[in-house]
């Protein structure tokens, strides 16, 4: 009796100790859920964080109406109209140098003196053989004149009377030709004093006092120093056949009249200069194409009354693409880039932005014409735009266009 009532004991200890285990198992697989359930509830989860994070705040605007033109933009080089290398006519040493370096001068200063004592020489040379001839001249008509006479009496013969005659005229053409010495004398002598040719901005001087300078033509004759015009001045550019094409039409389209490069304005920009500050014209469409290139040279003329668009300079150029036209302008700072594409985000009347591609046009104070993509009534998002998702809600503070494009201006 006693081991049974103990054994029943023990089972029912072990029952209670199962039982209790159980318990235990099932308290720790429901307890994270416990957790779980109430943590999502609790008012410090994400979703509470989700519910109070506040709409991303924009500034919108609105497109501006505005009467604008297209430009073509291009690589081009400025030249000077006039160009001259100073070279001297007669040979001698170099005796005056008359000019600074750099300096402005005008057609007909003088420049460079070459020692003209020999050339002086030849001068008085030239004016003795003259006078000479003068003489000579003289001497001969005199005899020329007896001779006629002794030969209308049958003084002298024919043969006698001939060669009196001849010598009359060889005596004229001897003075003839002593006078073209002197002449010539004379400007050889006026040439040892090298004058400016053209108006204009001249280099320094490539020889010192001192060095013997050859005279002559261009091949032989020694560089003194060059000479450029600097107002007005041409910018040449290359632009493709389409673009041509299209500057002629635009000109008859402006009826400015049938004349190729009559007008059609052209702006420039310096490589130190963000905006198109020199004003122009294109004055000359070459009549033929580069075959090598495909390519036709454009010329315009610029008035550079301070002589900031020196010869040599690249610049930017930009060519009107069109007469003028109306179109739609947001700040330009609006607009992003996607890839090759461009889009703005337009804010709707619930808050909610949409994604829009566009079409642009020139730039303009600020401003970018937008050919395809807006209405004149959409709120375009202008400042923001890195705060915004594609579906997003946003806060948009509405401003006026051109407020949005001076703030972003530097």
């Amino acid at each position: 009796m006693p081991k049974r009532h103990t054994l029943k004991t023990q089972k029912l200890a072990a029952s209670h100790t199962k039982s209790h285990l159980h318990g235990m198992i099932r308290l720790i697989v429901y307890l994270p859920l416990l957790v779980v359930s109430a943590w999502s509830c609790s008012p410090t989860g994400d979703n509470k964080a989700a519910a109070a994070t506040p709409m991303p705040e924009v500034k919108a605007a609105q497109p501006v109406r505005q009467t604008v033109t297209d430009w073509d933009e291009f690589t081009g080089h400025i030249e000077a109209i006039d160009a001259v290398d100073v070279r001297p006519r007669v040979s001698g040493y170099l005796d005056k140098i008359n000019f600074k370096a750099g300096a402005k001068v005008k057609k007909g200063d003088l420049l460079f003196v070459i020692d003209p004592k020999p050339l002086k020489a030849q001068l008085n040379f030239a004016q003795a053989e003259l006078k000479q001839a003068k003489v000579k001249l003289e001497l001969a008509k005199n005899d020329a004149n007896r001779a006629e006479r002794l030969f209308k009496v049958k003084g002298i013969s024919e043969e006698e009377y001939d060669s009196r005659s001849k010598g009359l005229a060889e005596a004229a053409a001897a003075l003839q030709s002593a006078q073209a010495n002197v002449e010539t004398a004379q400007l050889n002598l006026d040439y040892t004093e090298v004058r400016s040719p053209i108006d204009g901005r001249i280099t320094r001087e490539q020889l010192t006092l001192g060095n013997l300078v050859n005279g002559g033509t261009a091949g032989e004759a020694t560089l003194l120093a060059t000479i450029v015009s600097t107002d007005p001045v041409y910018a040449y550019v290359d632009a493709d056949e389409s673009a041509v094409l299209k500057y002629r039409r635009t000109l008859l389209k402006s009826s400015q009249g049938a004349v190729a490069g009559e007008r059609i304005q052209v702006s420039l920009a310096l490589a130190d200069e963000t905006d198109f500050l020199h004003q122009g014209f294109l004055d000359y469409i070459s009549p033929r194409e580069d075959s090598a290139t495909g390519t036709v040279s454009l010329r315009a003329v610029f008035d550079n009354p301070d002589e900031l668009l020196a010869p040599g300079y690249f610049a930017r150029v930009r060519i009107q693409g069109s007469v003028p036209y109306p179109a739609l302008l947001i700040p330009d700072k609006a607009i992003g880039r996607d890839q090759a594409q461009r889009f703005v985000w337009v804010v709707k009347d619930n808050g909610e932005v949409e994604y829009r591609k566009v079409t642009i046009g020139p730039h303009i104070d600020g401003l970018r014409a937008i050919k395809e993509g807006v209405g004149e009534g959409d709120w375009v998002v202008v400042e923001g735009i890195q705060k915004i998702r594609p579906g997003a809600t946003v806060k948009a503070t509405r401003i006026g266009t051109q407020q949005a494009a001076d703030e972003a201006k530097p």
